[in-house]
């Protein structure tokens, strides 16, 4: 896919949702959507439209379950993923002509108005066949508009042919033959729009959680080029106030056992935890951070006394104990699937059994 071709693509100014839809938008030269209002639905929150499906968008090549971006639509990957149910995603990002991301070293980079990131959840039938037999589960949007951003989810139909707009969210029973060849289900949770704001939220602010730099500091397949993500964002001019990945914060791939166990561990709460616990996180209130880049053991959890935790603490005293996994609270709610109890508390109906061995063996190592 090349990046420098330029295509006939407009968006419009006020996009997709946030205002109404301009009637006079343009169309893409090799797929015309028409912008009307038989195209769009009515959401209640927020007052706001939005459309209906994920291929009115005109971002991917038909079929859509091909998951082919048109230009100007570069995928990205993260370090380390988040845990949903064993879902496996793939995460594309659509910027204006002539626009560009701005560099922040901690936080998301800032976008401009009109930028959408996508995120697609599917599950192969077989995961010793990741390519082969695919069943998407849900798309999920972020659309930025008027220096803000909203989150919307697109459930995929029976035929696999698109993705359709959803408000109130649902559930999907999904099933695959694992790495080890042994049968697994889910009764998979698709998120309402709340709950993607409650996951997305910074200083008060919607927010994207994975484009930062140290999520997207690593090499990635672009094509036939295989370069640093970021040094291919600042050559293509998609992201300015930064000149080389040489200088941004990286976290590892937890998944990586030839890592040092503290860093994996740490890297693994930081995108499965941190967006809620940190400073500026919804859970703030907790006093927890769980950021990577945190260096004070009492503030990411060690011989931490919770400040409100009720029945999420198991009736034990410490979010972490160190040498004592079954004593921290920590692990006894990432094990848990109650209600009330299970962390994080949206994105699984299932223990990620990896990532509480990498947990467990973490918190045993400490002195």
């Amino acid at each position: 896919m090349s990046h420098n071709r330029q295509y006939n693509f407009f968006i419009p100014t006020f996009i997709f949702l946030a205002i109404c839809i301009l009637p006079n938008a343009c169309k893409h030269k090799e797929q015309a959507v028409q912008v009307t209002e038989e195209n769009y639905v009515h959401r209640s929150i927020e007052d706001v439209k939005a459309l209906k499906k994920l291929s009115d968008y005109g971002m991917f090549e038909l079929p859509l379950s091909e998951i082919k971006p048109k230009d100007r639509v570069f995928p990205y990957d993260l370090n380390s993923s988040l845990f949903t149910d064993y879902a496996f995603k793939k995460r594309f990002i659509y910027l204006p002509e002539g626009k560009a991301m701005t560099y922040h070293a901690e936080q998301a980079f800032d976008f401009p108005d009109g930028s959408l990131i996508f995120k697609f959840f599917y599950y192969p039938k077989d995961f010793r066949q990741p390519e082969k037999n695919l069943q998407h589960i849900e798309t999920r949007v972020l659309i930025r508009e008027n220096n803000d951003w909203t989150a919307l989810t697109y459930i995929w139909d029976e035929t696999q042919s698109d993705a359709h707009l959803s408000i109130a969210g649902d559930t999907r029973s999904v099933a695959w033959i694992d790495e080890s060849g042994k049968n697994q289900k889910v009764n998979y949770s698709i998120p309402n729009l709340i709950q993607c704001k409650s996951c997305h939220e910074y200083a008060g602010k919607m927010m994207p959680i994975g484009p930062t730099a140290r999520h997207l500091n690593k090499p990635y397949t672009f094509t036939t080029t295989h370069v640093n993500q970021i040094d291919h964002l600042i050559s293509l001019g998609k992201l300015q106030g930064i000149t080389s990945a040489a200088s941004c914060p990286q976290i590892p791939d937890y998944a990586n056992a030839s890592l040092p166990t503290d860093d994996r561990a740490r890297a693994y709460l930081d995108i499965n935890c941190a967006h809620c616990h940190r400073p500026e996180g919804p859970a703030k209130n907790s006093a927890l951070n769980l950021l990577a880049s945190e260096k004070n053991p009492i503030a990411y959890g060690v011989m931490k006394t919770p400040i409100a935790a009720g029945i999420g603490s198991g009736g034990l005293k410490y979010d972490i104990v160190p040498g004592k996994p079954d004593q921290s609270i920590l692990y006894y709610r990432m094990n848990s699937l109650y209600p009330g109890i299970a962390m994080p508390e949206l994105g699984r109906k299932m223990a990620h059994a990896e990532g509480l061995a990498l947990i467990t063996e973490w918190i045993k190592l400490m002195e």
